[in-house]
């Protein structure tokens, strides 16, 4: 399963793509997750970051203090492998390998964990990450998923992970 996770995740960051980005898009994108994740009932938090730096950040009802240093960890592995973090879980965990011992990455500062998502700008590359925490790490990768296919209009079925075993 790891590796149809891969090759599908693989397929979502090149078809993610903005054609343009913004801090009120950052805010255009957060307020579609956050009311998103309001009509489902989801107790997460949701951060987008603009180069490291946060630009939108909401912690819904059943989030705990914690969850905030989950966002920021998760978005910074994204931004150090502009990859989505549950990628680079995946990638370690096919291999028997940890952020620490692979590459000497302390847990206070980064996780590969899902959810940490790259926002990457048509014509001009990586420029921050969406970040949900809250649900497990494959529903918090997917969530992210949909709300950028949402933004997007894309179909989000087209490009959903495959259904786990």
């Amino acid at each position: 399963m790891h590796e149809e996770d891969i090759a599908a995740i693989q397929r979502q960051e090149q078809a993610l793509v903005l054609p343009a980005y913004s801090k009120d898009i950052a805010w255009e994108i957060g307020t579609l997750a956050r009311g998103l994740a309001v009509e489902r009932g989801f107790g997460i938090a949701i951060e987008i970051c603009n180069a490291g730096v946060p630009v939108f950040t909401t912690l819904m009802t059943g989030t705990v203090p914690g969850t905030v240093r989950w966002l920021r960890r998760k978005a910074a592995t994204v931004a150090l492998f502009d990859r989505s973090s549950y990628a680079i879980w995946l990638q370690l965990q096919s291999k028997g390998q940890t952020l620490a011992g692979r590459h000497a990455l302390g847990d206070a500062e980064f996780a590969a964990d899902g959810g940490g998502f790259p926002l990457r700008v048509a014509n001009a590359g990586f420029v921050g990450s969406l970040t949900i925490s809250g649900l497990d790490m494959r529903a918090d990768h997917e969530f992210a998923v949909e709300v950028l296919c949402r933004h997007l209009g894309k179909d989000y079925a087209a490009l959903a992970l495959p259904p786990s075993s």
